[in-house]
């Protein structure tokens, strides 16, 4: 497919009633824009200056003269021609035009979706002892509902994203919240831990939505300069919401009343709170979807076929697209050395949380024979830990204003470097606190510290990558995020095994000293991370001024 020729420059036509204008086309209907997506070594987008477009001028026009004026109106008036809908400048309909208070109560409301999908995600692992005993299960197979989850958080994300280009990210953002609902409602009524293994990879599949599209969201309604605030407040929420849900499901579970299942009905409580607020306070925050929206309407009321959305002869069909998130994320996953770099130390430190999740309850009630509720309490050292990591993140944002004119993309890695050596130290922590004579707090400290290391990691391999890569941002966090989660399903299938071999001290041990060769990955890229992307086909064509 190539790009088509361009016949002449864009003029406004006003659109009564719709809130937006349309311009006349650069392009005939007969041919598509390609924006050669799925070609690693071209440019990353096609774009036309139509400013500059209506200034070209073939030297044979200067001889026609009238006659081209006239062939030029003629033209106007030709069945031939598209008319594109864009937003008018301060346009109330263009979701970076919404009231602050509109663009918060959208940001407060995705990042409550994320924080109960977060919750549910760990809270299960709290129900494993009346779990187990209500469904005749092993551990093993109760544990293989955590890392189910976690599949689905890797695997579903590489086509699920797409379905937003096409439908719009309110609808997507409904179905998810229904489908959740309806999967926690399968695990609380399941009769075997079979129907509680498949409801929880369906449940994380419909729960991928608030880790893989919140931050798309929020990208939409906030200008650059603004999404500090509100990227603080969804990453709190998607950190911390894991220790939030095991600090209440230690002492349901205690209940004697309650149990397993009751965290899976509160689960659905506030899923169900959260689809009757959602639609309240959401509005479609996709700019492009809008717009194809209102051409629709266009063509629709006028009879006018040729009233059109960029992005309808721009974007590629959905199959297409769902084939280019897959395969660029798999592509960038394995050839881009910051990516994979990152991949690996962000995915260590996610099988590691996921670890905590598992084992925490278990060395508790062995070591310091805790009870449920108690084991439960403990988790709130991981919302301590992500608070604390927040406050640093402030400083990071200042020292990157401060350094980035000279720094460019690696004044993000300040928080990630003392990351790096934070993290094997909480380990080791944690590691050799694992003995009776030695209080209680001191494990809780470790968890504390690694829970500080793992919130910087989780921010900066985002803010990082998404500096680098531009317009490629979301295939490189893709491929980050597929490493991470496949990392956080595969870790609890075998701590159990290594726990009961080596003990909580030794095992501990094994993961501080991997955490430990680690330490050198934020470094080397700061260091060298400009040389690095100079060589890479996707980052280099991204400038930094």
């Amino acid at each position: 497919m190539r790009t088509p020729h361009v016949e002449r420059g864009a003029t406004p036509v006003n659109v009564a009633g719709t809130g937006s204008h349309a311009r006349r086309s650069t392009v005939t209907t007969h041919e598509r824009i390609d924006v050669l997506l799925s070609l690693p070594g071209r440019s990353p987008e096609v774009t036309i200056d139509d400013t500059d477009v209506s200034e070209r001028k073939h030297p044979h026009d200067e001889e026609k003269g009238a006659a081209k004026l006239q062939q030029e109106q003629s033209f106007e008036e030709s069945s031939e021609e598209t008319t594109y809908v864009e937003f008018e400048e301060g346009d109330p309909n263009n979701p970076a035009n919404f009231s602050y208070g509109r663009k918060w109560a959208i940001t407060l409301a995705v990042s409550f979706f994320s924080l109960i999908a977060a919750s549910s995600s760990a809270a299960y692992a709290l129900g494993f002892p009346s779990m187990t005993r209500d469904l005749n299960a092993t551990q093993f197979e109760a544990t293989l509902g955590l890392s189910m989850w976690a599949l689905a958080l890797a695997l579903v994300p590489l086509w699920s994203t797409s379905f937003s280009e096409e439908f719009g990210r309110q609808p997507v953002y409904i179905v998810s919240g229904v489908g959740s609902v309806l999967m926690h409602l399968m695990v609380a009524l399941a009769q075997n831990i079979q129907t509680v293994i498949i409801g929880r990879f369906l449940g994380g599949a419909f729960g991928s939505t608030a880790a893989a599209m919140v931050g798309g969201t929020i990208a939409d309604i906030w200008a650059p300069s603004e999404r500090g605030l509100p990227m603080s407040v969804f990453a709190i929420m998607i950190m911390a919401g894991p220790g939030l849900g095991c600090v209440a499901s230690g002492w349901i579970e205690q209940n004697p009343h309650l149990h397993w299942r009751w965290i899976q009905w509160i689960h659905v409580i506030f899923y169900g709170i959260f689809l009757v607020t959602f639609p309240l306070v959401m509005r479609e925050t996709r700019p492009g979807v809008l717009l194809k929206r209102t051409a629709k309407k266009l063509r629709k009321k006028t009879g006018n076929m040729h009233y059109r959305a960029r992005v309808e002869d721009q974007i590629p069909s959905l199959a297409t697209l769902m084939y280019i998130s897959c395969t660029r994320t798999i592509y960038l996953l394995f050839t881009e050395p910051v990516v994979a770099a990152f991949s690996v130390w962000a995915g260590f430190a996610w099988g590691i949380l996921f670890v905590l999740v598992e084992s925490i309850g278990p060395a508790f009630r062995s070591v310091h024979n805790f009870s449920t509720g108690e084991v439960g309490s403990v988790f709130a050292a991981m919302i301590a830990g992500c608070i604390v990591g927040e406050v640093i993140q402030i400083y990071q944002e200042k020292l990157y204003a401060k350094y980035y004119p000279t720094k460019g993309p690696e004044a993000r890695l300040f928080s990630a470097c003392l990351a790096a050596i934070l993290f094997p130290a909480g380990m080791f922590i944690y590691a050799w606190c694992t003995f009776p004579s030695v209080p209680w707090i001191g494990m809780a400290m470790g968890i504390f510290v690694i829970m500080t290391s793992l919130f910087n990691i989780y921010v900066a391999v985002f803010t990082y990558l998404a500096d680098c890569y531009g317009v490629f941002a979301s295939s490189a966090l893709a491929g980050q995020s597929l490493s991470r989660n496949l990392m956080g399903a595969i870790f609890p299938l075998f701590s159990e095994q290594m726990f009961s071999k080596l003990t909580y001290h030794w095992g501990n041990t094994l993961f501080a000293c991997i955490a430990t060769l680690m330490i050198p990955i934020p470094f080397a890229l700061y260091w060298k991370g400009p040389a690095i992307r100079a060589r890479s086909k996707f980052a280099s064509q991204v400038i930094h001024k």
